[in-house]
């Protein structure tokens, strides 16, 4: 069977959701690979959220996103720092990690019809990908930490601009390069 013949195989659901459940893993390894600089750390944990996307499109990048929050949620030292349970969702980083759900999300939206990812349309996708998961997140912190919107989002938003922008352009590159050679969960080439 040729990569070009999968996507009308029988298994092709199936090969969809492995994609999806390695991206959930790879989700939770980036959160073990964190700079510590404040209360919300900086991880890997958003270059596989936007690979998620940008190779497996809104629903199952989603599907993949809530498959690490439920892995967490239960009790799999998931979260960042090898944390988990409710009470880590419902901690400051919480609105980050639901945030996540709409990066993932947002991130899928960047491929075309044709399974093209160009570089303007995923560099736009990514940064407003960033924009929900930054959104959720600040009001999240403001909330549980009983901060001022001015102090959130000095904490929460503006030390991580420099770091996301890095890591949308990093994965937009990967996943663009796994579209050329045909590594995507449909093995379609661009």
């Amino acid at each position: 069977m040729t990569r070009n013949a999968l996507p009308d195989s029988p298994l092709a659901s199936l090969h969809k959701l492995v994609w999806t459940a390695l991206s959930a893993a790879l989700i939770g390894a980036g959160a073990y690979l964190i700079v510590p600089i404040g209360p919300v750390p900086v991880s890997m944990q958003p270059f596989f959220i936007f690979l998620a996307g940008y190779l497996l499109g809104p629903r199952h990048a989603v599907l993949a996103m809530a498959l690490y929050l439920l892995a967490g949620t239960i009790g799999l030292p998931v979260f960042a720092g090898g944390k988990s349970g409710l009470g880590y969702l419902l901690g400051p980083t919480g609105g980050y990690l639901i945030g996540f759900l709409g990066t993932a999300f947002v991130c899928g939206l960047a491929r075309t019809r044709e399974g093209a990812l160009p570089w303007f349309r995923g560099t736009l996708a990514g940064l407003a990908a960033v924009c929900v998961a930054y959104a959720l997140g600040a009001a999240w912190l403001k909330t549980v930490l009983d901060l001022s919107w001015t102090k959130a989002a000095a904490v929460g938003v503006l030390p991580f601009i420099p770091w996301d922008i890095i890591k949308v352009v990093a994965a937009l590159a990967a996943a663009r390069h796994m579209v050329r050679l045909g590594l995507t969960p449909d093995g379609r080439r661009a």
